[in-house]
């Protein structure tokens, strides 16, 4: 079992930002990730729909004798992992905004956080919020048609920049010195980000915490692939699979798979 794959599942291609964190820590774990992007984005979907949603993912990557399954969407963590835990008889690791951090080590005493409707507007967000909010402001942004765009490929467009610009205008005005990325798309945005906002504003986001955390659970539960040979892993989307490709530099091959 210990050969068997690592399954990873996202509403679209952003979960790949998790995998590369995943891929670096653990490179002879095998994996599969499954990328629902035809139902991209999950966040205004409402929780009994996104259930609905992560519960098939998961059933496709347990056919697939997935080990362990990485949630690698906020939005899907913050409505279903409570539920897939109870259902599924397999670890699950999930993914919350990096909040923690940015409020213990905020200078201004403000941060943002960007993030989809969905997450923002969970009970899981809103008890991490309010337990790290005495004394810091915390500026909330719905990213509301990021997923949309990073999806068809439009990452460094024109329309993707204007979003930029009015979604951290009001962070930038509330002096954050901390954004978190609040969906796994969004780490793809880095570079357009970084040119928005001011310098001394750090970016944080949850790839390298989830990371850490699934190599901590194989070794809990003894599922460490300790083979010294290449790993296979392998990618579908029921969207496009050039976008994923190219957000994979070309290096792996993307399959379309009907689900």
């Amino acid at each position: 079992m210990n050969k068997n794959p690592i399954g990873i599942f996202d509403s679209g291609v952003g979960g790949t930002s998790i995998w590369r964190a995943i891929n670096s820590l653990l490179p002879n774990e095998n994996t599969i990730y499954l990328a629902d992007s035809i139902n991209a984005p999950y966040g205004p979907k409402g929780k009994e729909a996104i259930i609905a949603l992560s519960e098939k993912n998961t059933e496709y990557l347990l056919e697939q004798n997935s080990k362990l399954i990485v949630v690698a969407c906020n939005t899907a963590t913050t409505n279903a992992i409570g539920y897939l835990r109870e259902k599924y008889n397999v670890p699950f690791i999930g993914i919350e905004p990096a909040i923690k951090p940015a409020a213990l080590q905020t200078q201004t005493k403000a941060i943002g956080i960007l993030a989809t409707k969905g997450t923002l507007s969970s009970e899981l967000f809103n008890n991490t919020s309010q337990l790290y909010n005495n004394g810091v402001t915390i500026v909330e942004q719905e990213g509301e048609g990021i997923v949309q765009l990073i999806e068809a490929g439009l990452i460094y467009s024109d329309q993707m920049t204007e979003l930029l610009v009015n979604y951290l205008k009001p962070m930038i005005k509330s002096n954050i010195d901390y954004l978190v990325l609040g969906c796994t798309h969004y780490p793809y945005l880095i570079p357009q980000l970084s040119k928005i906002l001011p310098k001394h504003i750090k970016i944080i986001d949850s790839g390298d915490a989830v990371a850490n955390q699934t190599k901590l659970v194989l070794e809990k539960y003894n599922l460490v692939n300790n083979a010294k040979i290449k790993s296979d892993n392998f990618f579908y989307t029921n969207g496009k699979p050039k976008v994923m490709k190219t957000l994979l530099n070309n290096v792996y091959d993307v399959k379309y798979l009907k689900f």
